[in-house]
């Protein structure tokens, strides 16, 4: 087999199959910031392509019913033979009233004037494939929220791995040092063993972090909806991490940006239309109508189709319930009370999203301090930690006082990475109170 076919094969292939070509591309990462993380999920989450089936079947409903306002047609046909054809006495003589055979053939066509259930579908087609698109929205918002918040859990355990191998190559340092004086008579050997317990420590902590970090990635993977066997990086940038904590703080809540008020006001909007449907229970519903109807009649059954007897006719229908028990009252008055009843949801929502706006502001000014706090005590720690380190060196501190101030340093460190990822979120809190966050 010559290359040439291979080729063009290869390239049909790739032709017929270029989605998925893609699919396979971007089933998986190598390495991915929180934006890459966030755009994945949302292409991938089982969730997010729910909704987007739901959209589309939302859409499809919508047709179907739609698909009422065309002219209906139809076509009915039968065929018949009687074994005995039916008698009429006329003056006491048997008359037979039909043929043997007889065939039919009804071609109809209808065409909805006015039907409040079409009507209906017609009104609310655009607010109700709306009301799926934002359902959508708010999936993507909260999924945003997730993956930014699993991101950031990752990256503190990470991190405090990062910090926990600098303990270790510091405490194996100490290790080395406090041994070597303990050898030349300059310490007790306490102090290397102390050492040694601190350096036992670091590395049982180290394991535990590492465990963790397996268990955030776990929880991250399955937000994001990627393989739980694949494996990726995280990519990130600490520089732009510590200047993307800061957030206007006097920004006002305004309502109409929250998903969940737009939702709401879909919804009035169709519970208005639902009234509407009611009230016009009392016009009649109105369509027009045609027949044009083929009958064949013989005794013979190879004869049946040589003679035809068409009819034909056009008319209009209009069906009117004159009285159904208050029915049609009660209806109007429940939909009425129940657009009126969403009002107290408007009151209830504008309430929570400001309870819920205070709650996330006071968080992230909390944080924030604890923050500005935590770094000024890192840089504290550091510098307790690098005299008291030094003047134990030259035999002024002993080594209880180093492994103290160790101890403070490692506290620091932690407390300041803690602080800092919990402003990031509380960042995020905020942001999706104030409907500002974007996916």
């Amino acid at each position: 087999m010559s290359k040439q076919p291979v080729i063009i094969l290869l390239a049909l292939y790739f032709f017929v199959n270029p989605a998925q070509a893609q699919q396979t591309q971007d089933s998986t990462l190598t390495a991915a910031t929180l934006n890459e993380c966030v755009q994945y999920a949302l292409a991938h989450q089982p969730r997010i392509q729910q909704s987007l089936l739901d959209e589309q079947i939302v859409d499809a409903n919508i047709k179907t019913k739609l698909s009422e306002w065309y002219p209906q047609l139809n076509l009915d046909y039968s065929l018949q033979h009687y074994f005995k054809t039916p008698v009429s006495v006329i003056n006491g003589t048997p008359v037979s009233t039909a043929a043997k055979n007889f065939s039919t053939a009804y071609f109809s066509a209808t065409q909805n004037i006015f039907n409040r259930d079409v009507l209906l579908a017609s009104q609310t087609a655009k607010n109700v494939r709306t009301e799926a698109s934002q359902l959508t929205t708010n999936n993507k918002i909260y999924l945003s929220l997730n993956v930014s918040k699993a991101f950031y859990d990752v990256l503190l355990s990470q991190q405090q791995i990062d910090l926990v191998d600098q303990d270790i190559t510091r405490l194996s340092r100490s290790v080395r040092d406090a041994y070597n004086q303990y050898k030349a008579g300059v310490v007790d050997k306490t102090d290397y063993k102390r050492a040694q317990i601190l350096l036992n420590n670091a590395q049982a902590q180290k394991k535990q972090y590492a465990e963790a970090v397996k268990s955030k990635f776990s929880v991250l993977k399955l937000l994001m909806g990627y393989p739980q066997n694949g494996s990726f990086s995280l990519v990130y940038d600490s520089v732009q991490l510590r200047n993307e904590i800061f957030l206007d703080t006097l920004q006002q809540v305004n309502y109409e940006t929250r998903i969940e008020y737009q939702i709401l006001k879909t919804e009035q909007s169709l519970l208005q239309a639902n009234l509407k449907y009611y009230k016009w229970g009392f016009i009649p519903n109105i369509s027009a109508f045609g027949n044009y109807n083929f009958y064949y009649a013989n005794n013979e059954l190879s004869k049946l189709y040589k003679n035809d007897f068409p009819s034909s006719y056009v008319g209009i229908s209009l069906g009117f319930p004159i009285f159904q028990g208050f029915k049609r009252t009660s209806q109007v008055r429940s939909a009425q009370l129940t657009l009126d009843r969403l009002q107290y949801n408007f009151q209830s929502l504008r309430d929570s999203i400001q309870s819920e706006y205070t709650q996330a502001l006071a968080a992230y000014k909390s944080v924030l301090n604890d923050y500005n706090v935590q770094r000024e005590n890192l840089d504290l720690a550091n510098d307790v930690y690098n005299t008291i380190n030094l003047q134990y060196k030259a035999g002024v501190k002993t080594y209880l006082e180093v492994i103290v101030a160790e101890s403070d340093l490692r506290a620091a460190q932690v407390n300041y990475l803690n602080a800092l990822y919990e402003v990031l979120s509380s960042k995020l809190d905020v942001q999706k109170a104030l409907g500002i966050l974007t996916y």
